[in-house]
């Protein structure tokens, strides 16, 4: 969460006269890269035994060195991100809270959502009712969120349009690296769907393979950027499908943009998305998309208008929506332009300036 979405608003908060500590966890060996990377930026940098199970007993530690963090530190402000951090974070900022410190909760997407297994609701909804109570402000990145917690006992909730989409990286360089089509031998008249992200349940790639099938056009063909626990069982339903020539796993790649530029359709079926920074990216992109019909992606793919949306294991209904696009190049072309100009919205320059005015108006 630090390196990957807050490191911006650290930067850019610290130049607006905000005196920052940062306050984490240690997730995958890179708590030293959040401390080079930042450091120039806070004042200090906390080391916290929190983690994401809700059921693991280092939470206890991690909940009593906030408490003693927030005991020793007059903080005007504490902004908390992740959801079982975030209950640790409330409940130990509470006396702080007495002494007038203000706690914003950014949610990246709700566990309970409409289609979230039952387990969910039972599990997270009473508790995130719970701590709203000790919540002065709660931020939504989609609608579907900002509508339900609305509904809490919470001082104030706002919405704003993501974290931010660093376009940095998505920027056509000069000289364009990657050609895909003569990479993996492809014909400049195949049609090229992309999914990007770690290939897992949630991703649900499985349904694009499943619809690849249905679709029975060895023109079309469906390109996987990522790494990650699936790689094994969708290759072997690849296989099983005879679709080895037409689905092509490409492993962890940094060549995003030339990729994007040499394909014709972004598809992203997850089973649950807070908003889907991927497809934002692919919008950035000028592709146009095929998702779940899920809350995130409703914010901004409007059917008919920014791509298509399916029922994430309606794998036929994807392979109708993939089948339109396929053969109706004048609607992809005006999605393409569509998806240019709405997508700006979510860009890390507008991200910026919406989470400092969040704690301009707290």
């Amino acid at each position: 969460m630090m390196v990957q979405f807050l490191a911006p608003h650290i930067k850019y908060l610290s130049t607006q006269g905000f005196d920052i500590d940062i306050a984490c966890s240690e997730v995958g060996g890179r708590f030293e890269e959040v401390k080079r990377n930042l450091a120039p930026y806070v004042n200090q940098i906390f080391k916290l035994s929190l983690v994401r199970s809700p059921l693991s007993l280092k939470n206890w530690t991690g909940y009593k060195d906030l408490t003693r963090l927030f005991k020793n530190n007059n903080y005007d402000f504490v902004w908390t991100n992740e959801p079982v951090m975030s209950v640790a974070t409330r409940l130990a900022a509470r006396n702080a809270r007495k002494k007038g410190t203000k706690v914003m909760y950014m949610s990246h997407g709700f566990h309970f959502f409409k289609k979230a297994p039952i387990i969910n609701w039972i599990l997270f909804y009473p508790i995130e009712r719970f701590v709203a109570g000790y919540t002065d402000k709660i931020v939504c990145i989609n609608k579907e969120d900002f509508d339900r917690a609305q509904k809490f006992n919470v001082n104030e909730v706002a919405y704003i349009h993501g974290i931010g989409m660093d376009t940095s990286r998505l920027t056509k360089s000069v000289e364009k690296r990657t050609d895909i089509r003569k990479e993996l031998n492809l014909k400049n008249d195949d049609f090229l769907i992309l999914s990007i992200g770690e290939l897992n349940k949630n991703k649900n790639q499985k349904t694009i393979i499943k619809a690849l099938s249905t679709l029975d056009n060895s023109k079309i063909h469906y390109i996987l950027c990522g790494k990650g626990s699936q790689l094994q069982d969708l290759g072997k339903l690849t296989s099983e499908l005879g679709l080895d020539n037409q689905v092509h796993f490409l492993g962890y790649r940094r060549d995003v943009v030339d990729i994007c530029t040499g394909v014709d359709l972004f598809a992203m079926p997850s089973l649950r998305e807070g908003l889907g920074l991927a497809a934002l990216e692919a919008m950035y992109c000028g592709l146009p998309l095929v998702t779940s019909n899920l809350r995130g992606f409703e914010d901004y793919n409007k059917a008919g208008r920014n791509g298509f949306l399916c029922s994430p294991t309606d794998y036929k209904d994807f392979a109708a929506k993939i089948g339109e696009l396929y053969t109706n190049k004048e609607l992809a072309d005006a999605m393409s332009n569509n998806n240019l100009k709405d997508v700006t919205p979510f860009i890390l320059d507008n991200s910026l300036s919406e989470v400092k005015a969040l704690f301009d108006n707290l």
